[in-house]
């Protein structure tokens, strides 16, 4: 009671304090000055750095929280019960199927395979559909006749027209370059132009590729024939969509390999006429009906809300389409069965997508986001695997800032598989409308220096492919998908 109590004396006092503290106020005030201006600035900066230090620890925490069901992911997926399980899973389908070019019977049958298989595993599959192009190879062939007699490995590529039933038979111009098919344009009227371009990376060398039919169209060539586009080759021609200019004539074109492209390079610095014939039954037929292949495990917190993994389903009607993309289609699908294993249902959902008609431009993909973009609020983040399931190096990542530091805490949960690099740059065909659109994606990178050795070509097969490899792959994936989905908040946009 009585230490409660104020005496007259400090009721003065304070009264006095008071009146000063009240006079400064309101001389700051009609002054329009205010005291200490940058300590108020350092104040706020220091408020702010505590802050976003204090919500650094919060997210690091919460993901770290996730360790030990990151662990047990890794462990089912590496050493456990689903060890090489991708891998037969891929073995199966590629063996039975074999390669799916899009608007073939081949690739009907893959979509078939999957629906069922995907539904025998437990999960909730459902089929969207698409219309995608169907263009058909045909018998193709190519024959040197001058100087000397060789027939030329060849692929058509993708869109290419045929030839007349005859063929086409005519000299041969060899450049190395656009630059130089435009300095000897008047060489090329009338010829099948080769370019014996140099391989630097694909994503320079591919617009030989592309673009190579309609700049020799350009200037008087009657059909080409492109180096294939590898830093590789044991005398394989690799495929792949090439793109005609608009009111550019169109005419024939295919890739030969490394080793005639450099023959005929070699033979016409001599000075030697070279004479080829060229017969390619070609042809785009009205585009067909498709589907897009659709599996999840739905949230329980926040079900509209996506985490969408995939890779795509069609290939080329080359190989076996094992490592473009079927691996990484089936660690899509091998991610969903490692967490629904473990009894494991996220906050929110986890949807895998096998696209279709990928490989002639991201086709079903820019339908599923024309289709799916009104709800694009509730996309987290999207991953796309469609470099190979080699050896698994890091996570490749596009996003905000804020969106950067919770990813650089998750990919720390894949310290046993020692992938906890996170880079810059998340890419994929398939992904790419949602990354333009604002949307956080990610995407897989591998050792993947032999990727364009088999790409596009007869070499990709199973063989091709690592079950160990596979295994790390599957767990990143799972881990990364899992927890992105658990989080409390989605990631900043």
């Amino acid at each position: 009671m009585y230490t409660s109590m104020i005496t007259m004396a400090q009721k003065v006092g304070l009264l006095f304090l008071l009146s000063i503290f009240m006079f400064l106020s309101m001389h700051s005030f009609l002054c329009g000055c205010h005291p200490h201006p940058a300590g108020s600035r350092s104040s706020m900066a220091a408020v702010r750095a505590v802050s976003n230090h204090t919500a650094k620890k919060d997210v690091a925490a919460e993901v770290s929280g996730y360790a030990d069901v990151a662990k047990q992911i890794i462990d089912l997926a590496v050493f456990g019960a689903a060890q090489n399980r991708s891998y037969r899973r891929l073995a199966d389908f590629t063996d039975t199927i074999g390669n799916r070019v899009s608007g073939s019977e081949n690739l009907d049958m893959a979509i078939k395979y999957m629906y069922n298989a995907m539904r025998q595993d437990g999960l909730d599959v459902h089929l969207e559909p698409v219309k995608i192009p169907h263009w058909v190879r045909g018998k193709e062939s190519a024959e040197m006749i001058v100087p000397r007699a060789k027939n030329l490995a060849i692929l058509g590529l993708g869109s290419s027209i045929g030839t007349p039933p005859e063929g086409i038979e005519a000299e041969v111009l060899v450049v190395q370059s656009f630059e130089e098919l435009k300095s000897r344009a008047s060489e090329a009227i009338g010829r099948i132009v080769v370019f014996n371009q140099p391989f630097v990376s694909y994503g320079e060398t591919v617009a030989y590729r592309a673009y190579g039919a309609s700049e020799a169209a350009k200037v008087g060539a009657v059909a080409t024939l492109i180096r294939s586009v590898t830093p590789f080759s044991i005398n394989s021609p690799h495929t792949g969509w090439q793109d005609y200019q608009d009111e550019v004539k169109r005419i024939p074109t295919a890739c030969i390999t490394v080793e005639d492209a450099e023959l005929m390079w070699r033979m016409a610095q001599r000075g030697q006429r070279i004479v080829v014939r060229l017969t390619m039954g070609a042809k785009t037929l009205p585009d067909a009906d498709s589907f897009n292949t659709v599996v999840e495990i739905t949230g329980w917190q926040h079900p509209e809300q996506v985490v969408l993994l995939s890779g795509h389903l069609d290939s080329w009607d080359v190989g076996q389409g094992a490592m473009d993309d079927g691996g990484g289609a089936l660690i899509s699908w091998e991610a969903l069965s490692l967490i629904r294993d473990l009894g494991l249902r996220p906050r929110r959902t986890l949807r895998t997508v096998l696209w279709t008609a990928e490989e002639q431009g991201g086709v079903g993909a820019q339908q599923y986001y024309n289709l799916h973009k009104v709800n694009m609020s509730n996309i987290d983040l999207v991953m796309e695997s469609d470099m190979g399931t080699f050896t698994p190096l890091a996570l490749q990542f596009s996003g905000s800032d804020a969106a950067r530091k919770v990813m650089e805490e998750v990919v720390k949960l894949l310290a046993p598989i020692n992938t906890t690099k996170l880079e810059t740059h998340g890419e994929g065909t398939d992904i790419s409308p949602w990354m333009q659109a604002g949307i956080p994606g990610a995407s897989l990178h591998v050792a993947d220096s032999r990727y364009f050795w088999f790409h596009h070509s007869e070499g990709d097969t199973m063989t091709v492919q690592d079950p160990h490899d596979m295994d790390l792959c599957s767990a990143l994936w799972a881990v990364v998908a899992y927890v992105v989905a658990d989080l409390q908040d989605m990631l900043p946009r």
